[in-house]
């Protein structure tokens, strides 16, 4: 069971490794101004989202298997556990909300400014911080 931890843990940080890259591309898109430039992101953008998202699946697999094959059993009561699953719930639909920021850039249909997607770019470290503590610290 340690190895499936181990692989949960690699495939999370792999996952969130592009979900703290993928938005600052996005900033930058934002604020091109050059047509090639804009055309050279969305290949980028494209090919970290498409890069990143076996990672997230990788990552929700390997953590089923943890949480059914005992986590389930030892942590349903805490609270700590149904937060974290939430937060990682939410975190999967930054993710796709993502794709479609990512389609609607590509086809410049994007409103948003440079400002908004650096707020946008630090939702995924407030998740991270706290699904670490929840899970080391299980404070309730």
């Amino acid at each position: 069971m340690i190895w499936v931890k181990a692989f949960h843990i690699i495939f999370m940080v792999a996952w969130f490794a592009g979900l703290f890259y993928l938005p600052r591309l996005f900033v930058n898109h934002a604020m091109a101004e050059e047509d090639d430039v804009r055309a050279r992101l969305v290949v980028m953008e494209g090919k970290l989202y498409r890069f990143i998202t076996p990672w997230m699946l990788l990552t929700i697999i390997f953590g089923l298997w943890l949480l059914f094959d005992y986590a389930w059993a030892a942590y349903a009561s805490m609270w700590w556990l149904h937060l974290k699953l939430v937060l990682v719930v939410a975190l999967v639909g930054y993710h796709f909300y993502c794709g479609k920021l990512l389609r609607a850039l590509a086809d410049n249909r994007c409103q948003h400014s440079h400002l908004w997607f650096r707020w946008f770019n630090e939702l995924p470290v407030l998740v991270l911080f706290a699904v670490v503590i929840l899970a080391v610290v299980k404070p309730f």
